[in-house]
């Protein structure tokens, strides 16, 4: 699905063809360690799972960049076992598919130079490419470019049918001042996100989306038009 021209989504994806650049958000690996620590008994399945969505999406796509923007980890100040082990798996199987691997800096990740260090990957707070700014989005932009990407905001969309109520992840895409804006949806697959239309919204740059087109992922990916029509549908 075509999100702006030469933007793609890919499952929860965005894909740059030009550039040859996949970009992924907010994985949260370690999620569930951190749930256990709060008493909140989960499988350890996500990594599993995780692969698994990554395999359908590289057989589509064949990158030479792959971009992570933001929130690898999902511990704020420390390094679980399970985070160390899952992050440090995942970058060696995402080198194996691309030539250059790019980590933004999320505000989950305030401890993640160690593993970047032990794989000798930078970590930047932004990365631009031509006129699109890659930007994690927990922050307000300096010098924003024509196109901005952010995540942070693990967009979902709660939708009636049949009688019952599902919650979806989706893609945004609207204005922030004279930019175009792209919101992608978490790739954390244990948890749906946050309902955009019921929810506060986490990222500074996302005041007001009423004007947003939605992008829903199911088994591809749909245009459900803006988001103020929806909003009125669930008035009725």
């Amino acid at each position: 699905m075509e999100l702006l021209p030469n933007i793609e989504a890919i499952d929860l994806a965005i894909y740059l063809v030009k550039h040859k650049t996949l970009i992924v958000s907010d994985f949260h690996l370690g999620y569930e360690s951190s749930m256990i620590k709060r008493g909140v008994m989960l499988p350890k399945q996500q990594y599993a799972m995780t692969i698994e969505r990554l395999d359908n999406i590289f057989s589509k796509v064949n990158p030479e960049t792959i971009i992570i923007n933001g929130d690898l980890k999902h511990d704020f100040g420390s390094i679980s076992y399970q985070e160390w082990s899952e992050v440090s798996k995942l970058i060696e199987y995402l080198e194996t598919k691309c030539k250059n691997l790019i980590l933004i800096k999320g505000n989950h990740d305030t401890i993640l130079k160690p593993i970047a260090d032990k794989y000798k990957i930078k970590v930047e707070t932004q990365h631009v490419i031509g006129d699109i700014m890659i930007i994690h989005g927990d922050a307000i932009p300096k010098e924003p470019k024509k196109i901005i990407i952010v995540g942070h905001e693990h967009p979902a969309i709660s939708l009636k049918m049949e009688g019952r109520t599902e919650k979806y992840k989706c893609f945004l895409t609207g204005k922030y001042t004279s930019s175009e804006i792209i919101v992608q949806p978490s790739f954390n697959l244990l948890t749906e996100g946050s309902d955009i239309i019921r929810e506060q919204k986490l990222s500074p740059i996302l005041k007001k989306v009423s004007d947003f087109d939605v992008y829903v992922v199911g088994k591809e990916v749909i245009f459900f038009g803006k988001l103020s029509k929806l909003i009125r549908m669930k008035e009725v």
